[in-house]
C-alpha cells in the first residue's frame, strides 16, 4: 500500500517523540510521504514552536531585539539534533531567518518556519528526499488556495519520488511570498499530498487513539470510535470535535481516500477509520455525541403564518442583513424559531427584532438565550426504532428540559436544545443509555 502520513505537534516536540516516529514509519514500507507539524509542548507549561515564531516576529515589528527569543527557538531545533545524533546545522537557516524577521517580509512566513525547520529535521533523520512546500502548494495573489494548480505540482514533484518529507500548514503565492493555512493547517496539507500520488490511506498521527464518542471532559474515559463515515465526522466536527481540521477531509473524500487516526504514544491501537461508506455495522445504535454552548434563539409567532408564501424567507433575510448566519430553524404552525450563536447576535438584537417587525408584522416575538445544541450522530439510527424515545427519556430521567428538538432528513443525526447549565447532564445521560447500559 502507498500511505501517507501526518505527524502532529505534539508527535515532533522531542528527540524521543522523533524516535518513535521513526519506529512507525520503518514498521510500515507503505509510510513513504511524510507531512510534519512544526514541535509541539514537550511538557505542560511549555510552549509550541509555533507560538514562540510569533511572539519573536512580533518582537521584530515592534523594533525591539529578538535574538534571544530566536536563540531560544534554534535551542529546540538543536536539541532534537543532538537526540537524534544526526549530522545536520541549522545555523545557515536561522541566520536567514533572522534576515527575513529583520526585513519584516511577513507573519505567514515567521509561523511557517515551525514546520520547514521540523520537515528538513524530519527528512535527515529518515534519509527521505526533502520537498519544500513552497514548490507544491499554491495560493493565488490575493490568498485563497488554489486546489487545481496545488495537485498538478504535487502530482509532478512527487511523480519520480520514492520517499519524501513535505512540511505542513503552508505554500506560497505566485509572486514567491508565503502564505499559510489556518492554524492546525497540517492536516490539508496532508491530504492534498494523499490525493496528488493517489494513495491508499492517509495516516494521521495524533496523541489520542481516534475519535472518542463524546467529550473526555464530560464523560469518563469514553469509548474510541472503530469506524466512522465522512458525514458523520462532519456533523460531529461542526458541533465541537476537533481532531481533524475540517478542510482536511474533502481532497480525501472526493478521491475516496480512508483517513486512519492513530496514536503516536500508542501504536498498537488500531485508532479510527474514516471512510466514504462501510458494511461495518457499529457497535453502538450511536456513533457519538457533540455539542456546543452559547446559542440564542429567536421565535416569532404569528397566526396564519403558514398560509403566508415567502414568510421564512422574510425572517431569515433579516439574519442576513445584519450580516449572522443561523444553525436550525424549527418551525410549527404558528411560530417559526431561529436559533444563531448568541455572540454574534447580542450586537444585533434590536435591529433584528426592528427587521422582522418591518418584515413579518408578527404577533409576538420571545428570546431565549444561554441555550446549547448536543447533536446525537449515527448511521445505526436509521435502522433502529426507538432511537428518538430513548434519547428524550434518558433527559427527562436526568431532570433536563429539552428546548427544541430537529432531526435531519438523512436520519444520521438528532439536535436538541437544552439550556447551558444543563449541557454536560444531557451529554452523560444519553452517553449512558446507549453506552454504559450496552457494556
Amino acid at each position: 500500500m502507498k500511505k501517507v502520513v501526518k505527524f502532529g505537534g505534539s508527535s515532533l516536540a522531542s528527540a524521543e517523540q522523533f524516535e518513535k516516529v521513526g519506529k512507525i514509519i520503518r514498521a510500515d514500507e507503505g509510510r513513504r510521504f511524510v507531512v510534519p507539524s512544526a514541535p509541539g509542548r514537550r511538557f505542560a507549561g511549555d510552549t509550541k514552536v509555533t507560538d514562540m515564531l510569533y511572539d519573536c516576529y512580533h518582537q521584530a515589528q515592534q523594533g525591539q531585539d529578538f535574538s534571544g527569543t530566536l536563540a531560544n527557538i534554534k535551542d529546540r531545533y538543536d536539541a532534537i539534533i543532538r537526540g537524534l545524533d544526526l549530522k545536520l546545522s541549522l545555523d545557515e537557516e536561522f541566520r536567514i531567518i533572522d534576515k527575513n524577521f529583520h526585513a519584516l517580509v511577513g507573519e505567514d512566513y515567521a509561523a511557517s518556519r515551525g514546520e520547514y525547520l521540523n520537515g528538513l529535521v524530519m527528512a535527515a533523520f529518515l534519509d527521505y528526499e526533502f520537498v519544500d512546500a513552497a514548490d507544491v502548494i499554491a495560493f493565488d495573489e490575493d490568498g485563497s488556495f488554489n486546489a487545481k494548480k496545488t495537485d498538478s505540482l504535487l502530482s509532478e514533484r512527487l511523480s519520480g519520488t520514492e520517499c519524501a518529507v513535505v512540511p505542513g500548514f503552508y505554500g506560497a503565492k505566485p509572486d514567491g511570498s508565503i502564505h499559510t493555512f489556518s492554524r492546525g493547517g497540517s492536516d490539508i496539507t496532508g491530504s492534498l499530498v494523499a490525493r496528488a500520488i493517489h494513495a491508499d490511506m492517509y495516516e494521521n498521527w495524533t496523541d489520542v487513539s481516534g475519535f472518542l464518542m463524546t467529550d473526555p471532559r464530560i464523560v469518563e474515559d469514553p469509548v474510541t470510535i472503530s469506524t466512522i463515515t465522512y458525514r458523520e465526522m462532519r456533523e460531529l466536527s461542526y458541533m465541537g470535535a476537533t481532531v481533524l481540521h475540517e478542510d482536511a477531509v474533502f481532497p480525501l473524500r472526493n478521491e475516496g481516500i480512508p483517513i486512519n487516526v492513530r496514536n503516536t504514544n500508542r501504536p498498537e491501537d488500531p485508532g479510527t477509520m474514516v471512510v466514504e461508506s462501510t458494511c461495518n455495522k457499529p457497535k453502538y445504535t450511536i456513533t457519538g455525541i457533540g455539542g456546543k454552548k452559547g446559542f440564542a434563539s429567536i421565535t416569532i409567532e404569528k397566526a396564519m403564518m403558514n398560509s403566508e408564501v415567502g414568510f421564512g424567507r422574510k425572517v431569515l433575510q433579516v439574519f442576513e442583513d445584519c450580516g449572522m448566519t443561523f444553525e436550525h430553524t424549527p418551525s410549527g404552525i404558528d411560530t417559526f424559531s431561529v436559533y444563531v450563536n448568541q455572540h454574534e447576535f447580542e450586537p444585533h438584537e434590536q435591529q433584528v427584532i426592528a427587521g422582522l417587525h418591518r418584515m413579518v408584522h408578527p404577533d409576538m416575538i420571545e428570546l431565549e438565550s444561554d441555550l446549547a445544541l448536543i447533536a446525537v450522530v449515527g448511521r445505526g439510527m436509521r435502522r433502529t426504532r426507538g432511537t428518538a424515545g430513548r434519547i428524550f427519556s434518558a433527559l427527562a430521567h436526568a431532570h433536563v428540559n429539552v428546548k427544541m428538538i430537529d432531526q435531519g432528513s438523512s436520519e444520521l443525526n438528532i439536535i436538541i436544545g437544552v439550556e447551558n447549565r444543563d449541557f454536560e447532564t444531557a451529554i452523560r445521560a444519553i452517553y449512558d443509555i446507549f453506552v454504559i447500559s450496552q457494556l
